[in-house]
């Protein structure tokens, strides 16, 4: 829809709202980004002052799902989910479950931004695992650009100093990286079941019960004991500060990304998201005194510039 005519009537064509001007729309995303930046800058605080990584997941996801409630309470959807869809809505519920966990735990091992420049691959994995279930095969513009991603990705890691000697990591490090990277497997499934088995739920009502999935797990989980400590209180008052900021920005992101995307044209604008990482190690200096090197930051420009570059051939 053109934009001129989505912004010269209250609404457009199809009855959805006007889109914002593209400066608004922008703005909204660059601080919705910075927003979930800074929930995982307060989780590693959190994390630092003891508070269980289930507990995290638990209180981010309970505040998600009473927003997501309220929206489809107020817009009247139905929550009706048809016999033949459960099953992947359960699924995409575990994978979520799964990519919060798994990225709670690299942010609490190793820099933040270094955890979501890891985790932000998830379109290559996506891609290939489209491409292995029957989708497009990835272009040769679009294999050379996952290329380029995965070459930031080892000089934000600084690989080939740690290869080779020259730095020396501990064995929770690695850990952490991995970690990162079950995430974005994790996320990549979970996007390609929204996209090929949901795709017809409306997306309010797939969210809330994702986010119900979510929520159940970790109380099954802290009530089994699954994690040792992981329901564990804050120790210090930065603990409960961390907590407390991580809720309040994930679910104030939350809540401005759903009930404004109808109005952000996101097939034009999505890569906005994609300062995130930038962001984090932003905040992650100010914030956690966390470093990286030169070397390690022009790797994260390699990987963020590669992803925005990805998105904007996929939606256009």
């Amino acid at each position: 829809m053109p934009a001129a005519n989505a912004n010269s009537s209250p609404t457009r064509q199809n009855g959805a709202p006007a889109l914002f001007p593209r400066h608004v729309a922008v703005m909204v995303l660059a601080l919705v980004a910075c927003s979930f930046a800074g929930n995982h800058v307060a989780a590693r605080l959190a994390f630092e002052n003891g508070t269980g990584l289930l507990l995290a997941v638990l209180c981010r996801s309970g505040v998600a799902l009473l927003i997501l409630i309220s929206i489809v309470t107020f817009q009247h959807h139905s929550i009706r989910l048809p016999k033949r869809l459960g099953r992947w809505q359960v699924l995409l519920g575990v994978m979520i479950t799964v990519q919060s966990l798994c990225l709670y735990s690299a942010v609490a091992r190793v820099p933040v931004a270094l955890a979501l420049l890891t985790a932000n691959t998830f379109p290559i994995i996506l891609a290939l695992l489209t491409w292995g279930l029957g989708g497009a095969r990835p272009t040769l513009k679009s294999a050379a650009l996952m290329l380029f991603i995965l070459s930031g990705l080892v000089l934000a890691l600084d690989l080939p100093g740690i290869l080779g000697g020259g730095v020396t990591v501990a064995d929770e490090w690695w850990l952490g990286i991995a970690f990162a990277l079950t995430a974005a497997t994790a996320l990549s499934v979970a996007f390609w079941v929204t996209d090929h088995k949901l795709a017809a739920l409306n997306g309010s009502v797939r969210s809330m019960f994702t986010m119900l999935v979510v929520f159940v797990a970790m109380i099954f989980a802290g009530l089994g004991d699954v994690l040792p400590g992981g329901m564990a209180l804050p120790q210090a008052g930065q603990g409960w500060i961390g907590l407390a900021v991580l809720v309040a920005l994930y679910g104030s992101a939350f809540s401005v990304l759903f009930i404004t995307v109808p109005r952000l044209d996101m097939a034009r604008n999505a890569s906005v998201m994609n300062v995130e990482p930038i962001a984090t190690l932003l905040f992650g200096w100010v914030i956690l005194d966390q470093m990286i090197s030169p070397i390690q930051m022009v790797g994260g420009l390699i990987v963020v510039s590669g992803i925005v570059v990805l998105t904007l051939r996929k939606s256009s």
